[in-house]
């Protein structure tokens, strides 16, 4: 049982050091980066969430997200909801 709970607080501390993909602070690292470190995925997801929509947590995006219904959220826009926009 105490390697389990090792094994995940181990696993969650290495996840919460990556900015998460399509908000602000990710969206202004990607910019900073040289193209030339680009993957495909990191590309396609920066003119998504950065060129063609607004970044994910910043203020449009959660008045866009209000204006949604709740049901039709993804579970990923719901969580990015109460983390960028209540906290």
């Amino acid at each position: 049982m105490k390697k389990v709970i090792f094994c995940f607080v181990a696993l969650m501390s290495l996840t919460a050091c990556q900015t998460e993909v399509g908000t602000q602070q990710w969206c202004d690292e990607m910019a900073d980066k040289p193209k030339s470190e680009w993957n495909a995925q990191g590309a396609v997801d920066f003119a998504k969430h950065c060129v063609l929509q607004d970044a994910v947590g910043s203020e449009a995006w959660c008045n866009d997200l209000e204006d949604t219904p709740k049901g039709d959220w993804s579970a990923n826009q719901a969580t990015s909801y109460a983390k960028h926009c209540v906290f």
